[in-house]
């Protein structure tokens, strides 16, 4: 077909589908114009084409209703749309998908003061949720660098992590109650905010993490708490991978850590020159831990530095007096990603075992070494819970496809490390279009056969978030 024959087709295309939803939605909750279609239809990353449909704006539970059994009834797929801020193309529509954007659906329903829980549709900005939380003088605490616009319907989609979780644990402890629209138009109230349910399967923990392909998530039940006391942070020089560790163990002997976080001098060095900000101790050093604790502990953490002193795991370091000291050491590690964007990484988010660390990252240097010496690699992660963020940084003089084909060429061997330790190939962000051919290292056959069975049990006509998680040919063992 000619360009011009696929261009009067898709607009053949967009009208059916104006007709086929006038009955329930507005003109001004759908929209066709190629700069909207291409900004909705992307998620964070920038490797995957870009090929909406169409791009619809519920306002209700019973309009995505309406929606999914439509795309039943006339062939059509749906792919949701929360924040955009994922990194592994989970809400990517290449293929003439409809994008469900939940935008529209963003409001707090309810709170109960009791229970302390929050009803919210799947459009509540995390941020939001964490300044309501506020408000009733309580705490919301799943954090991470896109809550000023990720969704808590993504946030629950793909079971986001943060920055502590070595404390708060990840969005599946805080999701109380959901309500999902499943891929057969059902409506689906699982657990209804219960603190104990044992009456058979929760279903809360298959929509959790499941991306969008079981079923649309359209509100949820978020359980807040007691505000935590003021923090305070340091952030240590440390010679040896190993150390880290002895140095997580020391301060979790004496004291509750509510972040653990690494990072690289490289990658230290990205952020001081991003935001002109000076080196906050004089010592330099291949790595670098930022540990945040209370502000009761402070003596005892000063206590537990000097022991990591004296045993020679640390070798200088800078502790904070005050917030305004502890926010700008958090500068940074929350601006690793940030300074690294001009670079078009190639991000892989992985996990091991917290005792497998070290000797994971010294076995991925050397693979990462041998196969692309020329390239820079920046590491940086939630070494407390044993999430590595491995970024791979395009040299300016490469073509963006090529850089990505090489990088994409070292995915097996990365990714057999990681098999071999137990681990898995994507930590937080999700498997979506861009770890989805790699599931088997992380998976087994079984529990692969046994996930495309709950699909199709939700979704038996697969249309929600297609080809996603699975390859669409079935083969995930690229």
């Amino acid at each position: 077909m000619t360009l011009s024959g696929k261009v009067s087709k898709t607009k053949r295309d967009q009208d059916q589908f104006v007709r086929h939803t006038e009955t329930f939605l507005s003109q001004e909750q759908i929209k066709l114009a190629r700069d909207d279609l291409d900004y909705w239809g992307r998620d964070w990353t920038r490797s995957f084409e870009v090929a909406p449909l169409a791009i619809a704006f519920p306002t209700s539970t019973e309009q995505v209703v309406e929606l999914v059994q439509l795309a039943n009834a006339e062939g059509y797929r749906l792919v949701p749309s929360g924040g955009r801020t994922g990194l592994s193309g989970g809400c990517v529509a290449s293929n003439h998908e409809v994008v469900v954007s939940f935008d529209r659906m963003n409001r707090i329903l309810g709170f109960n003061s009791v229970d302390r829980l929050v009803l919210c549709q799947a459009g509540v900005v995390t941020a939001q949720l964490q300044q309501f939380a506020v408000e009733q003088g309580l705490f919301y605490p799943v954090d991470f660098a896109s809550s000023g616009s990720s969704q808590i319907g993504g946030n629950i989609a793909t079971n986001a992590g943060g920055i502590r979780v070595i404390r708060y644990g990840l969005t599946r402890d805080w999701v109380a109650g959901l309500k999902v629209v499943t891929g057969n138009g059902d409506v689906v109230v699982a657990n209804q905010g219960l603190i104990k349910n044992a009456t058979g399967y929760d279903l809360r923990h298959l929509f959790i993490g499941s991306e969008g392909t079981l079923g649309l998530i359209v509100e949820a039940e978020m359980q807040l708490r007691a505000p935590p006391e003021p923090h305070r942070v340091m952030v240590v020089c440390v010679t040896s991978l190993n150390d880290l560790l002895s140095i997580l163990q020391c301060f979790q002997h004496s004291l509750q850590l509510s972040a653990f976080e690494f990072f690289s001098d490289f990658a230290m060095s990205k952020v001081l020159n991003h935001r002109g900000l000076d080196r906050p101790f004089s010592t330099v050093t291949k790595y670098y831990a930022l540990l945040e604790y209370d502000e009761s502990d402070a003596d005892v953490a000063t206590q537990a530095f000097s022991e990591c002193v004296k045993n020679g795991w640390i070798v200088d370091g800078v502790l904070s007096h005050s917030t305004l000291q502890s926010e700008r050491l958090w500068e940074l590690r929350d601006g690793i990603t940030e300074s690294i964007a001009a670079d078009s990484p190639y991000k892989n988010d992985i996990s091991v075992r917290i005792s497998e660390v070290p000797g994971f990252l010294d076995d991925v240097g050397s693979v990462v070494e041998k196969h692309y010496p020329d390239l820079e690699v920046c590491w940086f992660g939630h070494i407390g819970d044993g999430n590595l963020h491995l970024n791979i940084l395009k040299p300016p003089d490469l073509e963006i496809s090529e850089f990505q084909d090489r990088c994409r060429a070292i995915n097996p061997l990365l990714f057999e490390l990681i098999q071999k330790r137990g681990g898995s190939i994507s930590a937080e962000h999700g498997v979506g279009l861009l770890k989805r051919d790699y599931l088997r290292f992380s998976r087994s056959k079984g529990e692969i056969e046994r996930m495309k069975a709950i699909k199709d049990a939700f979704d038996p006509n697969g249309i929600m978030n297609p080809g996603k998680i699975f390859a669409p040919n079935g083969d995930e063992s690229a």
